[in-house]
């Protein structure tokens, strides 16, 4: 039993750290909690072989029981004529069957009771799983896959088979639900149905779907599709609480709306519209990260071209310039190849993994820092103390640009979550946010260097909504624009976005350049919009 104490707590060491640490903003985080489950197989395992001997002994006893009894009691006297056998008797109900009775109970499971109990506070909380069903929702939106696509797991770019049981489709829909989200719960409580039909063995019944189902369309305003279902479990569950009331109602609020003539307000067919949320430009940054209405047009592309960098002939890039190529032609977007190796990459993954805390956003009201569900993401920031590789990424990243990064922010490492995003927003401060970075007293943010530390098999592009661009990870390039005109004028033009990572798990790190210290290196233009 100590051992399967020790091989847990190892298992739990690198996890140790994240405790209510939302492990769905993070693929980095999560990694180690398929190690952690490994563990607990383990140690699982070895319970069941310690119960399984236990069984045996105790079958082997009942077996050798049962031999003798038969033979004692076939003629009992006769049986007890023979001394050694009354002995044996007495010593067996003496002694030998408490021993058997203290075998039986004795609690082979109490110490793994005990360790799993003492790691579930590690465990994964009812807010990462409602954050993970969250993404699911969020990817099957923003690239437009119906639950069934999602269910049976095709999506692009994927090396392993992953499928959505009813039980796990009911979990979807209950989620949503819960959430107010009743455009979701239709969907998934549809897919669970569709796939009971199937014959798809489940604890989840039908009831308890058209139980959330009826309701759920209902608030969507279909109200004769509500009272349908609600009939459909009233004859599967005639004593169902809810559901006899439920249809009374129903009927009634069907009776004053024939009266009203009133237009339905779902179609026919039972298909809903997707509400409208808070952001105004969704459907074009969603069909960019998709990769559709993507404005490069051949005129555009003939203003693009690649080059060799020498960052204004900086010394150090002479002999070995950068490969530079034109991403977008105003405002001027590049992209830099083979910026980081791959060592050098693991080796900031590594420092910057175990200080990964969930990003965060600035509240424009208050200013205070807070999460968000709009940034799905864990970020840790490194000083070029941390190691080495730090101080050497941020002298390439000012050789690069030609700007100072002793103004700049620390350098900034993300990890994406499940379906892990960044919607549209500016990197600069705008004029009803002018003391965001009053207290770091260097300006505001003119330049973005991001580098790309994976590839990403599919989603997670950077997009711009408002000039129609979109661009993909490739590990090792890093891109560049700048968010202020030389005037010091936001440029409006660079709202921007991370899209949500459909397949594989995506890590950048990042350089934010602020304005003191550039004056002689990027000079102000002499009108407002330079």
């Amino acid at each position: 039993m100590k051992l399967w104490v020790s091989t847990l707590l190892m298992a739990w060491s690198g996890v140790l750290s994240c405790v209510q640490a939302e492990f769905f903003t993070s693929i980095g985080h999560m990694t180690d909690l398929i190690y952690a489950e490994k563990e607990l197989v383990q140690s699982l395992k070895e319970y069941i072989l310690v119960e399984e001997a236990k069984l045996s002994k105790i079958k082997s006893w009942a077996n050798k029981m049962e031999a003798l009894t038969s033979k004692s009691a076939a003629d009992a006297e006769g049986y007890l004529a023979h001394p050694v056998n009354a002995y044996k008797l007495v010593k067996r109900l003496n002694t030998d069957w408490p021993a058997l009775e203290d075998l039986v109970l004795q609690d082979s499971a109490a110490g793994f009771i005990a360790n799993l109990s003492v790691q579930r506070q590690f465990f994964p909380t009812d807010e990462d799983e409602i954050g993970a069903a969250k993404a699911l929702m969020r990817l099957q939106d923003t690239y437009r896959l119906d639950p069934d696509t999602i269910s049976r797991g095709e999506l692009p770019g994927t090396k392993y088979q992953a499928m959505l049981s009813v039980d796990d489709c009911f979990g979807m829909g209950r989620s949503a639900y819960n959430e107010g989200d009743y455009y979701h719960t239709v969907m998934w409580m549809e897919q669970v149905l569709k796939q009971l039909d199937a014959g798809e063995e489940a604890t989840t019944t039908k009831s308890q779907v058209l139980d959330y189902l009826s309701y759920a369309v209902f608030q969507l305003g279909d109200l004769h599709r509500a009272l349908e279902l609600t009939r459909r479990l009233v004859s599967l569950d005639p004593s169902h609480e809810r559901a006899g009331g439920n249809l009374r109602y129903f009927e009634q609020l069907l009776e004053e709306e024939r009266e009203n003539t009133e237009a339905e307000l779902a179609t026919p067919e039972g298909i809903y519209e997707r509400p409208v949320d808070y952001l105004p430009e969704r459907d074009v940054y969603e069909s960019l990260c998709r990769g559709e209405g993507v404005k490069l047009t051949p005129r555009r592309q003939k203003r693009l071209f690649c080059r060799y960098h020498h960052g204004n002939r900086a010394p150090q890039l002479l002999i070995a310039p950068f490969k530079e190529e034109d991403e977008w032609d105003s405002p001027h977007i590049v992209r830099y190849y083979d910026v980081m190796s791959d060592e050098e990459i693991e080796r900031i993954k590594e420092i910057a993994k175990p200080k990964l805390a969930r990003a965060t956003v600035r509240d424009p009201k208050t200013g205070v820092l807070t999460v968000a569900s709009y940034r799905v993401s864990k970020s840790s920031w490194l000083e070029e103390d941390d190691d080495p590789v730090v101080a050497r990424v941020n002298r390439r990243m000012q050789h690069i640009t030609g700007l100072t990064v002793k103004t700049a922010e620390l350098l900034q490492v993300a990890n994406y979550g499940v379906g892990g995003q960044y919607e549209p927003h500016f990197d600069f401060s705008r004029n009803d946010e002018r003391d965001a970075f009053k207290h770091l007293g260097t300006g505001n943010r003119v330049a973005t260097f991001l580098n790309y530390m994976s590839d990403v098999e599919a989603g997670g592009a950077t997009v711009f909504p408002d000039l129609g661009a979109a661009i993909w990870p490739k590990k090792g390039t890093a891109v560049f624009w700048y968010n202020l005109l030389r005037s010091g004028e936001g440029d409006y033009r660079t709202r921007h976005a991370a899209c949500p990572v459909l397949v594989g798990c995506k890590w950048v790190s990042n350089k934010w350049f602020h304005e003191r210290g550039q004056e002689f290196l990027r000079p102000c233009g002499s009108t407002e919009v330079d």
